[in-house]
């Protein structure tokens, strides 16, 4: 099958470095002498018909930028058979031969149902969790990061004025990568995901007061979105160690501003990487980082992967903090 021109969609939370990648894919098509179509709000605009030309120009002064020109949103009607339909109706309406989706797991699985319907689709890994299965690495977690690390040193300074303990929820609804990598960083004195049962007493409590003995007067708890409850801590913390304790959510401003020198590039061979597989026909695949490499995989079995949490990461980051 000829590809003549292709689509490119950003899909679920937004996440910096998906400007650098649909730049990348925009630049790479018209390299080949492929047509783009640029898909906005995601899924929902494939459905509505809400689809752009796209050149060089399109993608001009975008690489640096957070958030996605794209724009993103949430599509319940493309999870069943009726959206699904229309969605591909809207590609042969719209000559697109083949789609570049830039998203998650969720995204990934949108992708499976429209290559299941005759329309050859990439994905590539964009979200700031670093949760998808099948890649070790996604676009957006490296400034994400960064951006927690910078607020969470701005903190700092008045934790430790007034000798007091910060509780601190970082994003990651399902995953504590953002925490681990996080609380590494500033030195946190325990660190809370989904993936490790912790012991309050034991992991935090008792740790706090052993280390008050060795001369520290403020401390840090890194806690991941999936875990929580940052305001019920910081009081159990404050009764129980006697340390003056506040909580804080950092929030949304982890999903934005600009995009660091990995995302950037990371995005940019990823991109370039989904529209060489698809100026050969290729599709049903997804773009993954693994072992230093970028690589794609059959998206089925992508799907079905499991992520291991960095265990040994996480004991040494308990062992250090004291």
């Amino acid at each position: 099958m000829a590809i003549k021109t292709i689509g490119v969609l950003t899909s679920g939370g937004d996440a910096p470095g998906m400007n650098a990648a649909i730049r990348s894919v925009v630049r790479s098509a018209l390299a080949a002498g492929i047509n783009v179509k640029g898909i906005m709000r995601g899924y929902n605009g494939l459905i509505e018909g809400e689809i752009i030309d796209m050149n060089l120009r399109s993608v001009s002064e975008i690489i640096h930028r957070g958030g996605t020109v794209l724009y993103t949103a949430r599509s319940p009607l493309f999870k069943t058979e009726e959206g699904v339909k229309k969605a591909v109706e809207n590609c042969k309406k719209f000559g697109i031969d083949g789609i570049v989706v830039i998203g998650g797991d969720g995204s990934f699985r949108g992708a499976r149902d429209l290559s299941l319907h005759g329309i050859p689709c990439v994905g590539v890994p964009g979200t700031i969790d670093n949760d998808i299965s099948s890649t070790e690495y996604t676009i957006g977690f490296d400034t994400a990061m960064n951006t927690a690390m910078e607020m969470i040193d701005k903190l700092r300074d008045t934790t430790q004025s007034h000798e007091r303990c910060s509780v601190i929820e970082v994003m990651g609804r399902h995953a504590g990568w953002i925490a681990l990598q996080t609380g590494i960083s500033v030195g946190s004195t325990a660190i809370l995901v989904p993936e490790v049962e912790f012991d309050l007493q034991k992991d935090i409590i008792d740790k706090i007061n052993k280390t008050k003995t060795t001369g520290k007067r403020h401390f840090i708890i890194i806690v991941a979105e999936g875990v929580g409850k940052v305001n019920e801590l910081a009081k159990q913390i404050e009764q129980a160690t006697g340390v003056e304790s506040r909580a804080t959510i950092l929030g949304h401003v982890q999903r934005g501003g600009r995009p660091t020198v990995r995302d950037r590039v990371m995005a940019s061979e990823m991109g370039h990487a989904a529209v060489q597989l698809l100026k050969e026909g290729i599709g049903n695949r997804v773009i993954a980082f693994r072992n230093d490499h970028i690589v794609d995989l059959d998206i089925y079995e992508a799907l079905q992967m499991k992520k291991e949490f960095d265990i040994q990461a996480y004991n040494m980051a308990n062992e250090i903090s004291v």
